[in-house]
């Protein structure tokens, strides 16, 4: 079952997400996370910072597994989404070393990925963005999806929203990534949602309220049975008023 709440702004909705990942972790101390990057996620971060820092969570038994990471790049390249999130969320709290995974290595090490996430017991809560073409992690739209953790050729739109990463911009974004599987994203226990921003209004709409397609991966949240989808009131601009309720 899919449940939308409409908040007022971005950092309302934000707040409300990293909210819902502290009682997540609250309740279950050693929950397995699977973890987005990108801009909207600074604040859910930010937030969480704050949270750990008044001492109302921890993560020190948290295990996480990110969505995607970029191929080709240095292992200290700060356009890595490992840097990302040392620089956004982990270097700031007590998460213990190596809990923290990110795939990698291609066919095999995207077969690694999986046993690992596996071993760990699955995810417990995956916290999701939704690319302007309805990507998830970097599954991209097209006539079919990979189940599993795969190598991916990055869309010409899914690089430009990249681009703020590089200090070339987009000639120095990499064509290929590493992202988790969308079966595994949605054999997640709970899933969350957050988008925020008018320029994430249509995509939202044909995900929440079109046709499940593989040309709108987010769309298959649809089937999921406990998904959350947090919006502030921009992006959830074009739902009807029965829809955003």
């Amino acid at each position: 079952m899919m449940r939308i709440v409409v908040l007022p702004t971005a950092e309302q909705a934000a707040v409300g997400v990293a909210r819902f990942v502290a009682r997540a972790v609250a309740d279950r101390p050693d929950t397995v996370l699977g973890l987005p990057t990108g801009r909207t996620m600074v604040r859910v971060y930010d937030a969480l910072i704050r949270m750990y820092e008044r001492g109302d969570v921890r993560f020190r038994r948290v295990t996480t597994f990110n969505l995607d990471e970029f191929i080709g790049l240095r292992p200290r390249h700060s356009g890595r989404y490992r840097a990302f999130m040392e620089r956004y969320f982990f270097g700031a709290v007590d998460l213990r070393p190596g809990a923290a995974q990110f795939p990698s290595g291609g066919h095999e090490g995207g077969r690694r990925y999986d046993a690992a996430i596996a071993r760990a017991g699955g995810l417990d809560l995956c916290v999701l963005g939704i690319g302007t073409n309805g990507h998830l992690g970097f599954n991209e739209p097209g006539p079919s999806l990979s189940a599993a953790t795969h190598r991916v050729r990055l869309l010409p739109a899914t690089r430009r929203a990249n681009a703020y990463l590089f200090a070339r911009g987009l000639p120095e974004v990499p064509r290929a990534a590493m992202s988790m599987g969308i079966a595994t994203i949605l054999n997640a226990r709970t899933v969350v949602l957050l988008a925020t921003g008018a320029d994430k209004a249509t995509i939202v709409r044909r995900a929440l309220t079109g046709p499940i397609t593989t040309r709108v991966p987010a769309s298959l949240l649809q089937v999921h049975p406990n998904a959350l989808v947090v919006l502030d009131r921009p992006a959830a601009g074009r739902l009807s008023r029965r829809a955003a309720r």
